[in-house]
C-alpha cells in the first residue's frame, strides 16, 4: 500500500516541474521506489539494531525482501506510461492513467491484505475504503495542481 501511495504521489507531482517525456515518467517512478525502498531497509536494519553491534548480513537481506514490496509498487504504474501509447493517450491522459493504476493496486492490495490477515468481509472491505479514499487525496492534489 505504501508503494503505491508513494506512485500515486510521484505521478500526480511530476508535471510540477513541466511536462515529462514517458522515459522520464517511468524513469522517475522506478528510481523513486528504490530509493525509498533502500531508506526503508537502512532505517529498519539501523534502528533494530543496538549500538556498537555489526550489521548482520541475514537480517539485511530478509528485511530488503520484505520491503520490495514498495519497488514493486511502481512497476504497475510504470508500465501503464509505457504502454500509454498504445491506448492514443497524450502526456496528461498518460499520467491520468497511471494514477489510476497507482490508485486500483493500492485499493487492492488493502483489501487483500485485510484478508490475509484474516479480517472479516466488512473490515476488508473498510480497509479497501480507507485505501480508496487515501488515493483519492492524492488525485484531488493532481487535479488542484491543474496537469
Amino acid at each position: 500500500m505504501y508503494g503505491s501511495l508513494l506512485a500515486a504521489s510521484v505521478v500526480a507531482t511530476a508535471g510540477t516541474a513541466g511536462e515529462f517525456p514517458r522515459l522520464q515518467l517511468v524513469g522517475l517512478l522506478l528510481v523513486t521506489g528504490v530509493v525509498f525502498w533502500a531508506a526503508h531497509v537502512y532505517a529498519l536494519v539501523a534502528g533494530e539494531r543496538t549500538v556498537g553491534t555489526p550489521v548482520d548480513r541475514r537480517e539485511v537481506r530478509r528485511v530488503a525482501g520484505h520491503e520490495w514490496s514498495i519497488v514493486e509498487a511502481a512497476v504497475l504504474p510504470a508500465v501503464a506510461v509505457a504502454v500509454s501509447p498504445l491506448f492514443g493517450l497524450g502526456l496528461s491522459g498518460t499520467a491520468w492513467l497511471a494514477l489510476g493504476v497507482a490508485v486500483a493496486q493500492q485499493v487492492a492490495w488493502a483489501t487483500l491484505g485485510a484478508i490475509r490477515a484474516g479480517a472479516s468481509r466488512r473490515m476488508a472491505i473498510g480497509e479497501g475504503v480507507v485505501n480508496l479514499l487515501l488515493g483519492l487525496v492524492i488525485v484531488a492534489a493532481k487535479a488542484a495542481l491543474g496537469h
